[in-house]
């Protein structure tokens, strides 16, 4: 029996194809849509408020969070499903991507700091997991308290999860269910969303990057 679970916990492990993402995220709102629900994660952060009683204060989170409590059990789900695939089907354990943007990291930084030697997120290959070099701790507690941090933690996470619910809905909500059951509005966000992150990506983000402790 435990040969089998062994078998089986390989075969889940092993590299999957782009496309199986997408036959289950359809499937999921395949089943959403057909119980009438619609999928978005950003939704639970006024669920969170109304049901410990924002509602009293602003009439935003004023309505029966109960009725929506189904999509806090999604977003459990969530948390869960990336736990047991993180801790017990996580393969190599390495974040494999393009050289590309290897190439382009290394330029934003001004040297190559990502190779063997340094930061284990070389494409392609088995490395072993080596110190992180100070310049790329942005989610640390050093990193919190410095002028980078500030703005990529504190002021882009204001700025994500105000943005998420000023268009009414995140990128899952959007860019998945809205797009899917062809909302002209989410068409609109999801096209936003992609400037955004371009322009954020290769005209803000390198500066920022250049910022030390």
């Amino acid at each position: 029996m435990y040969e089998y679970v062994l078998q089986a916990q390989e075969f889940i492990s092993q590299p999957w194809p782009w496309w199986m993402g997408g036959i289950v995220i359809g499937s999921t709102l395949f089943v959403l849509f057909f119980f009438g629900k619609e999928f978005g994660l950003s939704a639970n952060l006024r669920i969170m408020c109304a049901a410990d009683g924002a509602g009293d204060y602003a009439d935003f989170f004023d309505f029966d969070w109960g009725k929506q409590g189904w999509n806090l059990m999604v977003a459990l789900g969530a948390l869960f499903g990336a736990y047991v695939a993180a801790n017990y089907f996580g393969g190599d354990y390495q974040a494999h991507i393009s050289q590309e943007t290897v190439e382009t990291l290394n330029q934003i930084a001004g040297e190559d700091l990502l190779t063997y030697g340094n930061v284990p997120i070389v494409p392609g290959k088995d490395v072993v997991q080596q110190e992180i070099p100070e310049f790329w701790e942005i989610y640390s507690w050093k990193s919190l308290f410095s002028l980078r941090g500030l703005i990529i933690i504190v002021l882009g996470g204001f700025l994500i999860g105000f943005g998420a619910r000023y268009a009414g809905g995140c990128t899952s909500g959007h860019a998945i269910s809205g797009l899917a059951d062809l909302q002209l509005p989410s068409l609109v966000a999801v096209i936003g969303f992609f400037i955004g992150g371009l322009i954020m990506t290769w005209f803000i983000l390198p500066h920022i990057l250049t910022i030390g402790f």
